[in-house]
């Protein structure tokens, strides 16, 4: 008897499988060829700066927020690896945005969907996630929501999407109409096509990494900053170099700020971050709403305020160029939060001074110290 290792033949081939597989992806893409491009909006500045400030408005997706993008690679993601399969349930760790969007792709598909989230997330977004036919599981401390998930994912047989791990490595940074490649495309025609800086927020970190990774890419000049809300710790991982920095609070401002540094936070991509307090986030979304009649969420308002400073900075050493930041998602999911005053009170958050820099810098150019 020969004592070579016998051959072996596993076929672990499922032709049904292989069809849902099939249809699945194709309607995931079939979205993405009926959405069209996300709008590039200008903010007004006193044209003798010399200065254009921009924001990338992803409220347009279908599901009205710039998770929209990430939950369409997530799931091609999932799926492409076979980790999303027939009748599973997908499950996510999620402050709301990412949940309302892979609700809606999960429904797309036919697999059941469950948001791990905070208690504390906005009733808003608990509907629109019911709306697209998925489930919440709320729990009090957010710095829960990871362990609780993958304790779902074994329980049901489902998989737990990870938006944290996963974000920098699902998206297709090089191009393929990424939000790095439409900024710079929507830009071409401006009279300053190359953007001085790109402004972000972190919440898995993936949307930095995408533009960060992009403009080493293409060997553009554009920086890129990143405004990290109050009660996170990207910041402080940042400035210290600390892979294991973590918040033992969770942020007020939803969708940004980590406990902890995330998988697809990429530090040393970007060029730049600003802590940004929670009242200069709502100050600012409120003072957008002022400029061009647009509500939006607390995201956009730290971003802003990070790209009005920079653009405040340019003003004084006399710089001209253009700067970009992104409307994430619409206002109306948190009316009653950061456009309520009694929010604010109970938050203890008061804005009239951030206003007021506000006020004076768009008047008068000058950013009080």
């Amino acid at each position: 008897m020969s004592s070579a290792t016998p051959f072996r033949d596993v076929d672990r081939s499922d032709q049904a499988h292989r069809d849902w597989l099939k249809e699945a992806v194709r309607k995931v893409q079939a979205d993405a060829q009926r959405s069209a491009d996300t709008h590039l909006l200008s903010f007004p500045l006193p044209e003798r700066w010399g200065i254009d400030l921009y924001l990338k408005d992803e409220s347009t997706h279908p599901t009205g927020s710039l998770k929209h993008r990430l939950a369409r690679s997530l799931f091609l993601y999932g799926l492409c690896n076979g980790w999303i399969r027939r009748d599973r349930p997908v499950i996510e760790a999620s402050s709301g945005s990412t949940a309302v969007s892979e609700a809606y792709f999960a429904k797309l598909i036919g697999v059941p969907f469950i948001a791990v989230m905070p208690r504390t997330t906005s009733s808003e977004k608990t509907r629109l996630i019911e709306f697209h036919g998925g489930r919440c599981h709320l729990v009090d401390d957010p710095r829960t929501v990871y362990e609780v998930s993958a304790a779902l994912a074994a329980e049901t047989g489902g998989h737990y999407m990870d938006q944290f791990t996963y974000a920098e490595r699902a998206t297709d940074w090089r191009g393929n109409n990424n939000i790095a490649e439409s900024i710079y495309h929507q830009l071409r025609l401006e009279r300053h096509p190359e953007p001085a800086w790109i402004v972000a927020t972190a919440g898995t970190g993936g949307t930095s990494a995408t533009l960060a990774r992009y403009v080493h890419y293409m060997q553009y000049d554009t920086g890129i900053c990143v405004a990290d809300p109050e009660n996170s710790c990207f910041f402080d991982g940042w400035v210290d170099g600390d892979p294991d920095a973590s918040s033992d609070r969770g942020s007020r401002i939803e969708g940004i700020g980590r406990p902890r540094m995330e998988p697809s936070f990429l530090p040393g991509a970007v060029d730049r971050m600003m802590r940004v307090p929670d009242a200069a986030t709502v100050a600012a979304v409120r003072a957008l709403e002022h400029a061009i009649g647009r509500k939006a969420g607390g995201s956009t308002g730290t971003g802003l305020w990070g790209a009005l400073r920079i653009v405040a900075e340019m003003v004084a050493a006399g710089r001209t160029g253009s700067v970009v930041t992104l409307l994430c998602d619409p206002g109306e999911r948190y009316l009653d939060k950061y456009y309520s005053d009694s929010w604010l009170e109970e938050q203890g958050l008061d804005i009239a001074p951030y206003a007021a820099t506000l006020e004076t810098f768009l008047t008068d150019g000058t950013w009080p110290d």
